[in-house]
């Protein structure tokens, strides 16, 4: 069975960090462009950060920028998201999702079940 599993989330305080963690499971993650979304209650889901299949280009939403790092080990298939400096707006439900097209595809195939996190003092 093919799929994406996300770990790594939790309730940290605001400025606080966490490091999000993708793994694939029954497939490699060398030809895939994978994203990072998030969704919190209540909102739509919105893209966070990118990082296409050979972990040469990478893009973060506005909101992140600064403050979020993307990087892959395709060695390991794992995929990392580090969060720093952590505000209460990034409190949501984040998923990780894979795109055989690169990360401007539209064709998001694979999904994980997501990781909540959570930032409150």
């Amino acid at each position: 069975q093919l799929h994406l599993v996300e770990s790594g989330g939790g309730l940290v305080q605001p400025g606080g960090s966490l490091r999000l963690s993708c793994a694939a499971l029954g497939f490699t993650l060398d030809y895939y462009a994978i994203g990072w979304f998030r969704q919190a209650p209540g909102k739509e889901r919105e893209g966070v950060s990118c990082i296409s299949s050979d972990g040469s280009n990478a893009n973060y939403a506005d909101d992140v920028k600064g403050r979020f790092a993307i990087s892959r080990d395709n060695a390991k298939t794992t995929i990392y998201l580090q969060m720093n400096n952590l505000k209460p707006e990034d409190t949501a439900v984040y998923y990780c999702a894979s795109n055989l097209f690169g990360c401007d595809g539209d064709d998001w195939g694979y999904w994980g079940q997501g990781t909540q996190v959570t930032v409150s003092s």
